[in-house]
């Protein structure tokens, strides 16, 4: 419930700071004393975007502050998804600086105009001409049938259910869409991991490949360097090997003489035994040799086609050919499983498809059950408020398709007078009409659910005599769950309420400020008489303020 309501340099107001109870609060005024002010400050904390011009002084901070006793709201859930301190005693602060720079704060802690909104949502609700046409719209109406059925829980899974279902169907259609166009690349994918496949690129060692093919592409050559190196080192007499050998015969004979000749004579004998290896090794390399013509074309062919390989995937190592192989090949089992996966997908959906039509059938039935409670309750409201021959038709049909709360489709049909034909309501009933419905349901559904504050911004318009009294009854019956507030002009209203407004203008140095002061009971008196005989005050006034009253 709104506790108080704090406002500086608003519009025509100077500063008002005003407390508030429970039960039925009257507020009544004159034309454009300036109840429309103090609804255009109470909704800046219920989120409205702020408005320089609205700032009484341009040069002075405009607060429009707001506490709320939110212990029956059973918030604490919302406070933590928007990331706010909850506390009982909850304040909401509005702030227009004199730059025109808005701010907000929800007990202390900086808040946004979209936390704001959803918060206030659940603490006030300004009825007005605006929210009426609410009662036209579908999701309104199943609204109101929901909360007499108590499907609350329902519809939370149902709601859970339905984005799951929805997630699965977006998967499996980009399941289906990968699979379309994987097939268009699937046969020509196949034929690259097929081509790379055959050569067995793991096998293959691209350096020892190349090194065989220029041995046996040049083995003649090979063969008569080997041999002239042969001679070179083994000719007779006049080889470097017999030359060295010489050397060393010569040096031994001088290597007693000082250790400097016995290094050189060790060294010289050393490069001899290394040059009998190399005999050894090139008559090994000379035997090796062979002609092999069919082993040359078979390396040749296999070098070729790397090298095509390399020009046709723009790479120039085996490593990035493998790599290539790899990815081609996940791609064409990407596409021989999605069957698989789009099977896997479809038996998702048709389980939680399942699950969903098991859920809104509970949700239907529900529904189908308060159906004739609504209606007759409606009608019955409706009677006492002038409107004898009023009649609702509630019909629901089942859908083919999930819907955000169900698989229901809803016909919320009226008929105001006898002879008539059932119809929308937007074609069949006025403003009176529309006001005197919305009045009715905010009774009924205040009897099943934990309705926040609710503010009627002349309802009454249009209505008198026992009408007035009775559309007060039942603002006075809501006001014995919640807390009810009724701007209104009839005295039949007023005398119902708890306690008392009165909003009124001041001069104040050629100034006009708006007030609002709560009414002891002689001036109630005093207020509810001027409205029923005016300005001019009769004792038969006064008598029948205190009758209203009493």
């Amino acid at each position: 419930m709104l506790t108080s309501l704090y406002i500086k340099n608003y519009a025509l107001i100077d500063e008002l700071n005003v407390q508030f109870n429970n039960g039925l609060t009257i507020i009544t005024g004159e034309t454009g004393a300036g109840k429309s002010i103090l609804l255009g400050g109470l909704s800046l904390v219920l989120g409205k975007r702020a408005d320089l011009s609205q700032v009484k002084d341009k040069d002075e901070k405009c607060i429009i502050e707001a506490s709320f006793d939110i212990a029956n709201y059973n918030l604490k859930s919302l406070f933590t998804e928007l990331d706010l301190d909850y506390d009982v005693q909850t304040i909401i602060r509005r702030e227009i600086l004199p730059s025109g720079k808005s701010r907000a704060f929800i007990n202390d802690t900086p808040a946004t105009l979209d936390s704001l909104s959803e918060l206030s949502s659940h603490l006030i609700d300004i009825h007005s001409q605006h929210q009426t046409q609410q009662l036209m719209e579908n999701d309104y109406q199943f609204r109101v049938i929901d909360a007499l059925a108590d499907n609350k829980e329902n519809l939370e899974v149902f709601s859970k259910k339905l984005q799951e279902y929805r997630a699965l169907q977006k998967s499996l259609q980009a399941l289906m869409d990968s699979k379309a166009e994987l097939i268009k690349e699937y046969d020509y994918n196949l034929f690259l991991v097929n081509e790379l496949n055959e050569i067995k690129l793991e096998s293959i060692n691209l350096e020892d490949l190349e090194t065989q093919y220029e041995q046996l592409n040049n083995v003649e050559v090979i063969g008569e360097k080997l041999a002239n190196a042969k001679g070179i080192l083994s000719l007779e007499e006049q080889g470097v090997v017999d030359q060295l050998n010489t050397i060393k015969q010569e040096l031994n004979k001088i290597s007693g003489f000082g250790k400097a000749y016995e290094a050189i004579a060790e060294r010289i004998a050393s490069v001899h035994i290394e040059l009998d290896d190399l005999l050894v090794e090139l008559d090994d390399l000379e035997e090796a040799l062979s002609t092999d013509p069919q082993e040359l074309d078979r390396i040749n062919s296999q070098l070729q086609i790397i090298n095509n390989l390399f020009q046709k995937h723009a790479v120039s190592q085996i490593e990035d050919l493998i790599s290539i192989k790899n990815e081609l090949a996940s791609k064409v089992s990407d596409t021989e499983g999605l069957d698989d996966a789009i099977k896997a997908k479809e038996e998702e959906i048709s389980n939680i498809q399942k699950e969903l039509n098991k859920l809104a059938d509970q949700i239907s039935k529900k529904r189908q059950s308060v159906l004739p409670i609504l209606t007759q309750k409606l009608e019955n409201l409706l009677s006492d408020l002038g409107m004898p021959n009023a009649k609702f038709k509630i019909e629901l049909t089942n859908s083919e398709r999930f819907l955000w709360n169900g698989k229901d489709n809803l016909q919320f049909l009226f008929m105001a007078n006898k002879g008539s034909s059932y119809n929308e309501l937007k074609k069949s009933a006025s403003g009176g009409e529309l006001s005197r419905i919305m009045l009715t349901i905010k009774s009924i559904l205040s009897e099943y659910i934990q309705l926040p504050s609710i503010m009627f911004d002349e309802i009454d318009t249009g209505v008198s005599g026992e009408i007035s009294n009775k559309m007060g009854d039942i603002m006075k019956h809501m006001s014995g769950r919640m807390q009810v507030f009724a701007i209104t002009h009839l005295p039949q209203i007023a005398a119902k309420g708890n306690s008392h407004f009165k909003v009124y203008k001041t001069d104040n140095n050629d100034i006009t400020e708006t007030n609002l002061k709560r009414l002891t009971e002689e001036e109630r008196i005093v207020e509810i008489a001027q409205m029923l005989g005016g300005a001019d005050i009769t004792e038969s006034a006064m008598a029948h303020a205190k009758q209203l009253l009493n």
